[in-house]
């Protein structure tokens, strides 16, 4: 007959068990969040892979992507990169940044680009740091340019009988001021600033691609070109989608046949550090998610290397 004491030294026992156990579970399940984030919210792998880098909406040259190509560069099981542009651009400084993050990446491994819906303005900059460029045949590209744009609203002020006043130390500060109509030679500054820019745009497509210059000023005012149209004019090499990226890398890379394909993301900041924004799933349950695209437009600023007819 077990006694009292026996009962009660068992059921410490198994009290210790089922911590044991229990804690164990925990650890595990950490362990497989902490999995689930790490390889497949970001996309890496220890193995001889392809990375496919997504380069989408406004391009600003942000922290975050510039960070992740970086480990591209030094990854030695990234073998190949292909870029998934599908872009209407955005700063010229952030292109520019995104540019020579992708030279250095292509100094150590083959990157091609492949063009999905848009690739226009900023994201055709993107395209020229790879070296090949496949297309859609309906891919809208080109827009090589650059634009300066800022609001006058001295008519509404006058209006309304609002008038701002101003106290600087030279006549071009702050200019051109929205609070009163542009003055010739603020204009004729704020052009030779789009001047510069245009001129390194038009220097990297003659470099990139290989035409003289005086063939690139024909192309490059500033319109659009379907997929078809920019292999005609050589602004792209190839139409098609991933499939022929991926020959290319083997054939004329002699990278090793059916390497795994692998997206790697930048890292995200979140909420619950599982690779999702709250205000994001708020935003895409209420069919809104197009807001956040136009905010991040209206916060952009400087010159742009940006195609976007919906403003």
């Amino acid at each position: 007959m077990i006694s009292e004491a026996e009962l009660i030294v068992d059921r410490r026992r198994l009290k210790r068990s089922l911590t044991l156990w229990r804690v164990l579970a925990v650890l595990l399940a950490v362990a497989a969040i902490a999995a689930l984030v790490w390889s497949g919210g970001s996309g890496r792998r220890f193995e001889n892979h392809i990375a496919r880098v997504g380069i989408d909406g406004l391009i600003t040259g942000d922290q975050k992507t510039l960070d992740l190509l970086k480990e591209i560069e030094e990854a030695n099981q990234v073998r190949g990169v292909i870029l998934r542009i599908d872009s209407p651009g955005g700063t010229t400084a952030g292109s520019e940044a995104l540019y020579d993050a992708l030279r250095k990446v292509a100094a150590k491994k083959p990157v091609v680009a492949v063009m999905d819906t848009v690739a226009a303005s900023g994201g055709y900059i993107t395209a020229l740091a790879a070296d090949r460029i496949v297309a859609r045949g309906n891919t809208i590209t080109g827009s090589i340019g650059v634009i300066f744009s800022f609001p006058e609203v001295s008519r509404l002020l006058d209006t309304i009988g609002v008038r701002m006043e101003e106290l600087k130390s030279g006549e071009l500060k702050a200019e051109p001021s929205p609070y009163k109509p542009v003055t010739d030679k603020a204009r004729a500054v704020s052009m030779e600033m789009v001047r510069d820019g245009y001129d390194w745009f038009t220097g990297l497509v003659a470099e990139r691609r290989q035409l003289p210059m005086p063939r690139v000023q024909e192309l490059s005012d500033g319109r659009v070109y379907t997929g078809r149209q920019a292999l005609q004019v050589k602004l792209v090499d190839e139409l098609g989608g991933e499939e022929k990226a991926v020959a290319w890398l083997e054939t004329e890379k002699k990278l090793a046949a059916k390497l795994p394909i692998v997206d790697w993301e930048p890292r995200r900041s979140s909420t619950a550090g599982l690779g999702f924004s709250a205000a994001d799933i708020v935003l895409r349950a209420l069919g809104l998610e197009g807001l956040k695209a136009a905010a991040e437009r209206a916060k952009l600023d400087g010159l742009l290397v940006l195609w976007h007819p919906a403003l």
